[in-house]
């Protein structure tokens, strides 16, 4: 059972919160300076560190100040989520959870169960089906949802979010039929008549999703804060979301000025978005507390690799012929970068397959030079799938890889039956990038993954799933150690943010977001890493989250 510490009401009550307090009798660490550092206690008065102590203070020094006892948990700065995605997510909990269904009959059955429950209506949405968990392999069927769903429009995301399993009735509102030609960069999937089959990638999911009731401004603000309040509870004080709309960023703003802000957010304006032009002209938005910026814009290269739309340079290797979709022309690609770079915005694109990630790299080396941006420290979103020969220019071109350590624990059956052997060499190669000298940022891609970033920490460090498979890691020799893996998910994931001034590290003068942990991150055994339990969370020096005794 977890507790919110502060709800949404208290919250927009809260006014100056100004006093002293000494967390102490705890085992600190955080990773600064290129080095690891540890500490006993740690005062803060207000939003700010006043004091990091090596040693235990003397409490009968302590006055006119709150003392909290750490009992000997383990302290660190708080988490950071480089890639994230925070209204889905919250939409997530609040849809039908199809994540680790081993069917399609499974995924309907618990559907149906929800419906019972729910009493859901209108659409029926949910999201985390995924057909190689299925011993088919196959894609789902619209007719598996009409038996049950008939009248229902029903749309269900892919695990990836780069694909939607729908009904038939939800073609028929979007105007699908066997002679609709899909969109550039997305897919209509047809059976052998010809007929849609239900399943439609990445840009042809816009035409569901344009027919879909759009949300009011006030349940997009419910929605992101009960999904703020549970990454609170994993141990974030921090998240990039990764390609937001404008209403979303408003919708922020409003909860902003309300301080109803349990965790920082860091938004990325999506391109997709109607207005992006007129906000890129306004520049860049951040809040006076620092609870929320949008200073970037995001871009997607292509699809995933789980849908097969990640773009490769060869042909699958389990679909001869098919190399992936780019979602925008050559051209397009290359204006939205470079008027997104004139602008002044550092520019994250989402780039999966070795042929994306090449057509970005090749696309940031000649923008960033004619924009003069190199130190807006541009980023390639997921880096997944890199042709070896690329992996060096991250570094020399200043740009950041934002990876998510869980999707290659995730990933690694599909991953080497859709690119072979030997295209696994750039294949989540997180120890070649650092030996090559780029920045590497951590995330986990929720709701794709669980926001919990223990589950990155381990996935980091060891390159096993939760049963310790495989014995040696995955691609073993792209292992993190314990320290690269927490700098990536605390002062690296700061630095991809442009606030490594501010966060990422338990410093004097930064900002008091850390967080207390059941177990010690660095001498706990490698495999129960993501297992440790997040206590008590502070952000801007406020606890907004602990957990039950």
């Amino acid at each position: 059972m977890k507790k919110w510490a502060l709800s949404l009401v208290a919250l927009c009550c809260a006014s100056s919160w100004a006093q002293t307090a000494l967390i102490h009798n705890v085992q600190g660490y955080s990773v600064h300076e290129g080095k690891l550092h540890t500490f006993s206690a740690v005062k803060f008065t207000d939003d700010k560190i006043d004091a990091v102590y090596p040693t235990p203070p003397n409490l009968a020094t302590v006055n006119d100040m709150l003392v909290i006892d750490g009992k000997g948990k383990t302290l660190l700065p708080g988490l950071i989520d480089a890639h994230g995605h925070v209204l889905s997510y919250g939409q997530s909990l609040l849809r039908v959870d199809l994540v680790a269904a081993s069917s399609e009959s499974e995924s309907v059955k618990r559907a149906e169960t929800f419906l019972k429950q729910q009493s859901t209506t209108g659409w029926l949405l949910g999201r985390g089906w995924n057909q190689e968990l299925w011993d088919s392999k196959a894609f789902p069927s619209k007719q598996s949802l009409d038996k049950v769903f008939g009248h229902t429009p029903v749309a269900f995301g892919r695990i990836d979010g780069h694909a939607l399993w729908v009904n038939s009735k939800t073609l028929q509102l979007a105007g699908i039929t066997a002679t609709t030609k899909a969109p550039v960069g997305g897919e209509i999937i047809k059976d052998s008549q010809g007929q849609p089959t239900g399943v439609l990638i990445d840009n042809a999911m816009n035409l569901v999703y344009d027919v879909m009731p759009a949300m009011t401004s006030m349940q997009m603000q419910t929605t992101l804060v009960a999904a703020m309040e549970s990454l609170a509870s994993y141990g974030l004080t921090s998240v990039h979301d990764a390609g937001v709309s404008i209403d979303n960023i408003n919708a922020y703003q409003t909860l902003a000025q309300a301080k109803a802000m349990p965790i920082r957010i860091n938004a990325m304006l999506s391109v997709e978005d109607p207005q992006y032009a007129d906000y890129l002209a306004k520049g860049p938005i951040k809040t006076a507390d620092d609870m929320f910026k949008m200073d970037s814009v995001k871009i997607s290269a292509d699809g995933a690799l789980g849908s097969r739309g990640a773009s490769l340079l060869a042909d699958y290797s389990d679909q001869h012929g098919h190399k992936g979709l780019m979602l925008y022309s050559t051209d397009r690609l290359a204006a939205l970068i470079l008027e997104s770079m004139q602008a002044g915005f550092q520019v994250n694109t989402h780039a999966i397959g070795d042929n994306a990630n090449k057509v970005v790299l090749d696309n940031y080396q000649a923008a960033i030079a004619a924009s003069d941006t190199k130190a807006l420290r541009h980023r390639v979103e997921h880096a997944q799938i890199l042709e070896v020969s690329d992996i060096h220019r991250f570094a020399e071109l200043g740009v950041i890889a934002s990876i998510q350590a869980t999707h290659a624990t995730s990933d690694k059956n599909m991953a080497e039956k859709r690119l072979g052997k030997t295209r696994l060499a750039g294949a989540y190669a997180w120890r070649k990038l650092l030996n090559a000298n780029a920045k590497i940022a951590n995330g986990s891609d929720f709701p794709v993954e669980s926001p919990n970033p223990y589950f990155g920490l381990h996935a980091s460090v060891t390159r096993q799933d939760h049963d310790n498979q495989p014995l040696d890691g995955w691609l073993s020799s792209e292992k993190l150690t314990r320290e690269e893996a927490l700098d990536s998910f605390t002062l690296s994931a700061a630095y991809a943010g442009h606030q490594e001034n501010l966060l990422g590290s338990i410093e004097v003068g930064k900002k008091a977001d850390f967080i207390l942990v059941s177990d010690d991150y660095f001498s706990v055994k490698p495999e129960d890493i993501w297992r440790s339990r997040v206590l008590k969370t502070w952000v801007d020096g406020r606890l907004v989250y602990q957990a039950d005794e």
